[in-house]
């Protein structure tokens, strides 16, 4: 199928064009010389035949010559030729009787004055020529064969030359830009050669390169940054983690105190884990491992892990799956990924349940909670954007209908940075993973994440 995108299409199709308009240009100049010719030897031809026709038969109101010359006084011509002559010759198709029946021809006329009397003269053309009477004119009636098929070949010629030539040239063109592609997609030292390269293609790969050391000095940035965070953190939280420790043994059988200590210490491993995932995203996917993980016992430790989001309130929380399964994937990265949509579920959900179901080709996490409005799907998976809307009584009709919608789907009180959908996203494209979502009809959500 031909494709106007392509260059290469677009500069053959300019060829072809091109050499269309060429053609046409000729053939219109050859036409309009033709034409031209054509009138001017038909007029001398019939003022040569009026001069002939006067010396021999004298003033007459109609002289008749042949082959086909017929010359009217004006006032004796018929009234078509009257209303159509002019000073220049013009041409009409008419019908002829003739021996094998009738016949269509053109008949030449034009309106000549000469001492004060106007004549149009005729010149109906027939199959015939006398050469005797006016040999230019039955020579040029022949040329005229012989230039209109060559013509035609010429023509023919040059749009097959010029497709031949498109076809050629444009190869030639756009070989420099593929060696461009080529380049960009292998290494960066094949590039580096086409950098010093004086045409146009020299400075797009000047400009691609540049663009190429700005980025990897950017990641390379970003990689020391997380890095260096990632280590400076793991030391607090150390020794956060050995205080939490000490400070529960010492505090013996005290239930009530027990509980804040598990909790520090909880947080401290789950930001530990946190900061190791990180460190994996900010790796190339082929050059991470990705061991066959159980996703039940993920699932099962995040949901134990976040319980305590439910603790006052009437919600329970399934794990539906009918055998253990397991995916090639890192498990700090799944435990990040699945435990952000739990989370979710459960700070959004204040009434109802919670299901994550697993199966051969998802998991998906189902909750009964407040839902997401469609005036917060566009920016689903946006950084720092949440469902925290809050109704105000001082707005206009249709800013209080939008923040009492909005009003709906608000959860009192719910702690986060609207970073978690975000992170789970860039998780699902680091893994080459599927997130989906999809409004319940009984109101909630329900988050799919196909790993085939």
């Amino acid at each position: 199928m031909f494709n106007l995108t392509s260059i290469v299409n677009k500069f053959r199709l300019s060829y072809l064009v091109f050499a269309v308009l060429l053609c046409a240009t000729f053939v219109s100049i050859f036409l309009y010389a033709e034409v031209r010719m054509e009138q001017e030897l038909v007029k001398g031809r019939l003022l040569q035949q009026l001069e002939l026709s006067q010396e021999k038969e004298g003033e007459q109101s109609v002289y008749i010559a042949s082959p086909g010359i017929k010359i009217y006084h004006y006032d004796k011509a018929p009234l078509s030729l009257q209303t159509l002559a002019t000073e220049t010759v013009q041409e009409i198709s008419v019908t002829i009787n003739t021996e094998e029946g009738k016949t269509k021809t053109k008949l030449h006329f034009f309106n000549y004055k000469k001492n004060k009397q106007d004549y149009i003269l005729t010149y109906l053309e027939d199959t015939e020529m006398v050469m005797e009477n006016y040999p230019v004119l039955a020579i040029f009636e022949h040329l005229e064969d012989i230039f209109a098929d060559a013509l035609k070949i010429a023509v023919i010629l040059s749009l097959l030359i010029a497709a031949i030539f498109s076809h050629l040239s444009s190869k030639q063109i756009t070989k420099p830009l593929l060696s461009l592609k080529q380049a960009v997609e292998t290494d960066h030292q094949n590039l580096t050669q086409l950098t010093h390269l004086p045409s146009e293609v020299g400075v797009l790969a000047r400009a691609i390169d540049d663009k190429n050391h700005k980025l990897a000095q950017y990641l390379k940035r970003e990689q020391l940054f997380t890095g260096d965070v990632s280590h400076e953190l793991r030391t607090p939280l150390t020794i956060i983690l050995g205080a939490s420790e000490v400070l529960a043994a010492q505090l013996g059988d005290n239930s009530r105190l027990s509980e804040f200590t598990d909790r520090i210490s909880n947080t401290a491993k789950e930001t530990s884990e946190i900061i190791s995932a990180l460190l994996l995203l900010s790796r190339n996917p082929e050059q991470l491992d990705t061991p066959q993980t159980s996703i039940n016992t993920i699932a099962m430790n995040e949901v134990t892990r976040l319980k305590y989001l439910l603790k006052y309130k009437p919600v329970t929380c399934t794990v539906v799956a009918e055998q253990n399964y397991v995916a090639a994937v890192r498990p700090e990265l799944l435990k990040m990924a699945l435990g952000n949509l739990i989370k979710n579920a459960f700070q959004y959900t204040d009434d109802g349940e919670v299901i994550v179901t697993i199966d051969a080709e998802k998991i998906t996490v189902t909750d009964t909670g407040l839902g997401i409005p469609k005036i917060m799907m566009p920016l689903l998976y946006e950084r720092f954007e949440r469902l925290d809307h809050k109704s105000t009584g001082d707005q206009s009709d249709n800013e209080s209908k939008n923040q009492s919608a909005s009003h709906e789907y608000s959860s009192s009180d719910v702690e986060g940075t609207g970073l978690g959908l975000s992170i789970v996203q860039r998780i699902m494209t680091h893994m080459d993973w599927q997130l989906t979502h999809q409004a319940n009809e009984t109101g909630g959500s329900t988050f799919s994440i196909y790993y085939k």
